[in-house]
């Protein structure tokens, strides 16, 4: 089996951890769930995060073969269209994407000339498709639930899963975002945890419960035996009837308005209008 190396950039602004995993034969790699640094109050965006990123791949004479988002994240901009021009690789999701797109373009009542069909990303991944990291064969699995389009990548003996999970000590991912369904996202944790305990698994997101260390890599074991949400023993009805208790108690979060926007284009921003400005839109009573 193969054991990719996986350095982690955590991002404390929003709980992101990117991940750039390497093929250990090669200086191919890929960067996994990229940050685009976005202040709210002004609403400007920064590039520390992606820089950090740039400034190791290039120290390391690295190849960016994939820049993979694991689904459209709600906390946090993407900053793929920015790797992309300074490293290369191509832009990858999961096929879903198209449903979320459809979702969310309604939402915003988008310019006409926006696609809703995927095609602001340069590959998109079926259930199973395979494809490669330099000499490593990577897995793109559809694991909806927390939203339509959720894709987990297992590379090696590493497990990449977005939000579908946190650290058994967090739980999982909430399920009440358009699309999300809790029922559903029981059963594709259950695809998850049946791959071989061993297997690394890295998160999305840490939010350092009870003021512990970041910690983002744990293993399929250590999921199904102490996982606070879905460990061995859970039922589905269990977990879809804490899941959606649970979920009618969170606030929507900080950046979801701005961060749906514009990692359904990929990263893009959207387009300018006649002014040369680029707006973001807040629909009223909607959410």
């Amino acid at each position: 089996m193969i054991k990719p190396d996986v350095r982690a950039f955590f991002d404390a602004a929003t709980w992101t951890l990117t991940y750039v995993v390497k093929d250990p034969d090669s200086a191919h790699c890929a960067i996994i769930d990229s940050v685009l640094d976005y202040d709210a109050a002004s609403g400007r965006t920064r590039t520390e995060s992606a820089d950090r990123v740039i400034a190791m791949i290039q120290a390391d004479d690295l190849i960016v073969d994939w820049i993979l988002e694991t689904h459209v994240h709600a906390d946090h901009l993407s900053a793929a269209p920015y790797l992309h021009r300074a490293l290369g690789g191509q832009i990858g999701i999961g096929n879903h994407i198209v449903d979320v797109q459809t979702i969310f373009a309604a939402l915003f009542n988008v310019e006409p000339e926006f696609k809703r069909d995927g095609s602001q990303f340069d590959a998109l991944f079926d259930d199973n498709e395979t494809f490669q990291i330099g000499g490593m064969t990577a897995t793109a699995m559809h694991t909806p639930g927390h939203t339509p389009a959720c894709m987990s990548y297992l590379i090696g003996d590493a497990l990449f899963v977005g939000d579908t999970l946190f650290m058994p000590d967090y739980g999982t991912a909430r399920c009440d975002f358009p699309g999300g369904d809790a029922r559903t996202l029981y059963q594709s944790i259950q695809r998850l945890l049946a791959l071989p305990p061993e297997t690394r698994m890295f998160l999305c997101h840490d939010y350092l419960p009870n003021g512990r260390e970041l910690t983002y890599q744990t293993t399929v074991e250590a999921q199904r035996r102490s996982n606070i949400h879905v460990h061995t023993g859970i039922s589905e009805e269990e977990f879809v009837t804490m899941r959606t208790a649970k979920d009618q108690t969170l606030s929507m979060p900080t950046l979801i308005l701005p961060s749906v926007q514009i990692n359904m284009r990929a990263g893009q921003l959207p387009p300018a209008e006649a002014n040369g400005t680029r707006y973001l839109k807040i629909p009223l009573d909607a959410v």
